[in-house]
């Protein structure tokens, strides 16, 4: 069945591998992006009919738009499935005292707030559809976090714990949530033992697509050495 799929952060390597995948599989795709120029060039490049994409350059801390986004893509395409939320950033290498106020506000915004906001558009939506997946990446960082990672690592946590959260609240709905962990994407592949390629972390993403992974929701899944 043709699946609508919203991705975030889709300009990003990882976004547009993703977008790349899942436009081959004959899929609708919803991108959103802040960069127009880098969402035109990836437009162009998946070369999809007008009634299968739609791009939109929006700014995922601004809930009433992205409110009125979801209702546009919604209207568009009936329905919505899934949910690939890549939008990142990393602010660290300070300890706790040496943290300013302002790059811990800056990390939540990148981490907590956008997943709250595209949360509480398009999850209602998603749960309609009978059928859907919401993914996350994140880092092992938030399970035991390391020194000087403080901000980083309790912005992800808030973002992992909204994430966990949905899964048991919409389990009933045939949405499932769930994290996949990397330590780091190795974009260059010059870090297979440290990283983890864009390319195995869509193939982790396909399998949460399968009807086989109807069962697997609230996990965090571990792709890394």
């Amino acid at each position: 069945m043709k699946k609508t799929i919203v991705i975030t952060g889709a300009t990003g390597v990882l976004g547009n591998l993703a977008a790349k995948t899942f436009a081959e599989r004959g899929d609708n795709i919803v991108l959103l992006d802040r960069d127009q120029v880098k969402l035109d060039s990836l437009t162009a490049s998946l070369n999809l009919p007008s009634n299968r994409i739609h791009a939109q350059v929006i700014d995922l801390l601004d809930a009433q738009t992205l409110h009125d986004s979801a209702e546009a893509v919604h209207s568009k395409f009936g329905s919505i499935h899934a949910l690939i939320h890549l939008v990142g950033g990393w602010v660290g290498g300070k300890t706790i005292p040496e943290s300013s106020k302002e790059d811990f506000e800056f990390m939540l915004n990148q981490h907590a707030w956008t997943t709250f906001n595209l949360f509480q558009s398009f999850a209602p939506h998603i749960a309609s559809a009978g059928w859907g997946r919401v993914i996350v990446v994140s880092q092992p960082v938030t399970v035991k976090p390391a020194a000087r990672s403080a901000i980083y690592a309790a912005a992800k946590s808030a973002q992992e714990s909204l994430a966990l959260t949905l899964a048991e609240e919409y389990k009933d709905s045939g949405l499932t949530a769930n994290i996949i962990h990397v330590k780091s994407i190795d974009i260059k592949g010059d870090a297979p033992r440290e990283g983890t390629s864009p390319a195995e972390i869509v193939s982790a993403m396909l399998y949460l697509f399968s009807e086989d992974a109807g069962k697997v929701n609230g996990t965090r899944i571990p792709l890394y050495g």
